[in-house]
């Protein structure tokens, strides 16, 4: 049995729409807990600048410094990504699969702080994050298998926070397997609606795509947990 993508997108449409406010919200909340970025910048320095006056030993002081607080501010993303970000996330995946029968508040973005299993969940988001990177640092494309065949554990882990992260890992990969190159094609199929977003400068991923997206998603998790059990590698 497999699902049917334009059948997910469609109940996933359906589902975001009926809680709208708060689809959006969490959905847009999601984003900025799931990116981190780094800002550069290149100056050009004038060799009758008053400032530096041609002292190299300046230039590379500063130079330095800039990159030292650059470093700092990339640490600090990276933690608050791991030890807030991560679990803020999770409370947003458990927001959209509540969704699709029931009205969650935005509220539900905290049930991972409120679990109890704190240090679980970090650590199983943690390592997806880094099982994922590493892969991805060897080959892009392993990376991107990986990618898929991680795609599920954080909607694992945002039902059963308690789960140890190898079971989660496993369940994911047994849910993914024969099911990573469609869970593909579902993430193209949304790269007409991410051109016109470009097009609108974000808003209409705000408004309508990033909350379709992840709706979507969690209607393919519903059906992959589903058949799981139906196959019996969970009870």
């Amino acid at each position: 049995m497999m699902w049917n993508r334009a059948e997910l997108k469609m109940r996933g449409n359906m589902a975001f729409k009926k809680n709208y406010v708060s689809a959006v919200v969490v959905a847009l909340l999601m984003g900025i807990f799931g990116t981190v970025s780094g800002e550069s910048s290149a100056r050009r320095v004038s060799e009758n600048s008053d400032i530096y006056s041609g002292n190299l030993f300046n230039v590379g002081m500063i130079t330095g410094l800039l990159a030292g607080i650059a470093t700092v501010v990339i640490l600090i993303v990276l933690v608050a990504k791991v030890f807030v970000g991560n679990l803020l996330k999770m409370g947003g995946y458990r927001f959209f699969i509540l969704n699709q029968t029931a009205q969650p508040g935005i509220g539900t973005l905290l049930d991972g702080f409120r679990s109890g299993h704190y240090v679980n969940i970090v650590l199983t988001m943690f390592l997806r994050d880094l099982f994922t990177t590493l892969w991805s640092l060897l080959l892009v494309v392993p990376g991107i298998v990986k990618h898929y065949e991680y795609l599920m554990v954080p909607y694992i882990i945002a039902e059963n926070p308690a789960m140890d992260y190898k079971e989660a890992f496993q369940i994911s990969k047994q849910m993914m397997d024969g099911e990573k190159m469609e869970a593909f094609i579902m993430d193209l199929s949304f790269l007409g609606w991410y051109l016109l977003s470009a097009v609108t400068c974000g808003l209409l991923a705000i408004f309508y795509v990033n909350p379709y997206v992840q709706a979507s998603f969690a209607e393919m998790y519903t059906f992959n947990k589903q058949k799981a059990y139906q196959d019996g590698y969970i009870r």
